[in-house]
């Protein structure tokens, strides 16, 4: 039976990759970094696992216990991750590095770790999950879209250095999905971004705590099984796709990119 490491699986798209994949036959080991998800989940029938990624010293314990259950490791899904909305001026360089220790350093720390198995058992397949903010960027997004931005340069640069092996790296870039995504997003823009002494106060209100937390209806944001599908492939195929794009908003904003100017995918841009 393969297995695989999910991280982030406390809701969205880590909880309902699990919940699909342990039904088809894989066995997987979901995490969750709160312990009443960690509860939830155990309750539900998934193995679980409470881990942080920004606790390398977690990391090791987890792999080791994987070890130990099944010795080996055939896939991990990094998904564990969060957005810190807010203008780059109002966001202050330790609230940018909160959002990197988590959706960089804690990707890169379980990344680093899991290679070391998957080197010596000549096998195996990582799926990192990036976004369609690790293609193009919005305003408000500057944190966010600088950690998957930095995600795309590991994921491209480490596929080189695997290129040969049974190690296959993937790099998920996911548009907007039905999820508590925004929900979280929203109260770390209250946590760490004072609106009311911005510049951006007005503009604040109307983008992110009114129309775009309520839009988890319009045409553009789907369920998580496009992104699921995927993640299947990924495991399946014999030689997965080293990128796969979810959503119509993916498609269309990373062809933008290819082909506009970026002058004229600015203008598109600002209005998103």
């Amino acid at each position: 039976m393969k297995n695989i490491l999910i991280t982030g699986c406390s809701s969205g798209i880590g909880y309902d990759t699990a919940h699909f994949l342990q039904k088809k036959g894989y066995k997987v080991y979901a995490s969750a970094r709160k312990k009443e998800d960690v509860e939830r989940l155990k309750k539900e029938g998934l193995d679980t696992y409470l881990l942080d990624v920004r606790d390398a010293s977690q990391i090791q314990i987890v792999l080791e216990d994987i070890l130990k259950k099944d010795g080996s490791l055939y896939a991990l899904f990094n998904n564990a991750g969060y957005g810190q909305p807010g203008a780059l001026e109002d966001i202050t360089t330790q609230t940018l590095k909160e959002q990197f220790e988590t959706n960089l350093f804690g990707l890169h720390e379980l990344t680093y770790q899991t290679l070391k198995i998957m080197r010596s058992q000549g096998y195996g397949r990582i799926m990192q999950h990036s976004s369609v903010l690790g293609i193009i960027s919005l305003r408000f997004r500057g944190a966010y879209n600088a950690s998957k931005y930095a995600i795309e340069g590991l994921c491209d640069t480490l596929r080189l250095e695997l290129a040969g092996t049974k190690i296959y790296v993937s790099t998920i870039n996911t548009g907007p999905i039905k999820s508590d995504f925004r929900k979280n997003a929203t109260q770390m823009f209250k946590k760490n971004v004072d609106s009311k002494t911005s510049i951006w106060e007005d503009e604040y209100k109307a983008e992110l705590l009114e129309r775009k937390e309520n839009k988890d209806n319009d045409i553009f944001t789907k369920q998580s099984d496009v992104v699921i599908k995927n993640i299947l492939h990924a495991l399946e195929a014999n030689k997965p796709k080293p990128r796969y794009y979810n959503t119509l908003a993916t498609h269309l904003l990373g062809s933008f990119k290819r082909i506009l100017t970026t002058s004229i995918l600015d203008k598109i841009l600002v209005k998103i």
